[in-house]
């Protein structure tokens, strides 16, 4: 089914809305929450708890691109629940992820100008990178896929994506100290 039909069946408070979402999108939801928090019954809830977000939301919200709406609502859910566990989980999930970037971002306590600022810049760091190398990168820091998995989707070796990676992150805080974000 198209977005806009999905879209419709929100604004209609049609509850084939949910199974609907769940068939397009509910696959992808889980590789993001799931990637992020290591833990089936974590990531089942957070994508359960995202169709509510999304029935409560829309009306009157009505997203442009469902799916990185859909994506976006479970990462940030999934990342507030690992960080209400992280006391349990040291060591894996998000914490190895946000580890290998806290040397290229600056923190982010108290900051909301400066968050759409930060994003912004992110945006153009991003359009700058090879189609390639982009999608290593939002594979690692936004879906949290492992090295392994991007390599297998990517058709490549390990070893290129690590150095992507690296060569990504060095480029990022490069690029944000030249534009006056002190990291």
């Amino acid at each position: 089914m198209e977005d806009g039909r999905i879209i419709e069946l929100y604004w209609e408070r049609d509850q084939r809305a949910i199974p609907e979402t769940d068939g397009k999108y509910g696959r992808m939801l889980h590789g993001i929450s799931w990637n992020l928090l290591r833990s089936r019954e974590d990531a089942e809830e957070c994508v359960n708890d995202t169709y509510l977000r999304a029935w409560e939301a829309i009306p009157p919200a009505r997203p442009g691109a469902l799916r990185n709406w859909l994506g976006q609502i479970t990462r940030n859910l999934s990342l507030d629940r690992w960080k209400r566990l992280r006391a349990e989980k040291r060591g894996g999930g998000a914490e190895a992820l946000l580890g290998e970037l806290e040397d290229c971002l600056p923190g982010t306590a108290g900051r909301s100008v400066e968050d759409l600022e930060l994003a912004e810049l992110l945006n153009a760091f991003l359009r700058g990178l090879s189609r390639e190398g982009r999608a290593m990168f939002l594979r690692r820091y936004w879906y949290g896929q492992s090295v392994a998995e991007i390599a297998g989707a990517l058709r490549c070796g390990e070893g290129k994506v690590k150095s992507s990676l690296f060569r990504s992150r060095r480029a990022l805080r490069e690029y944000l100290e030249k534009e006056g974000i002190a990291v």
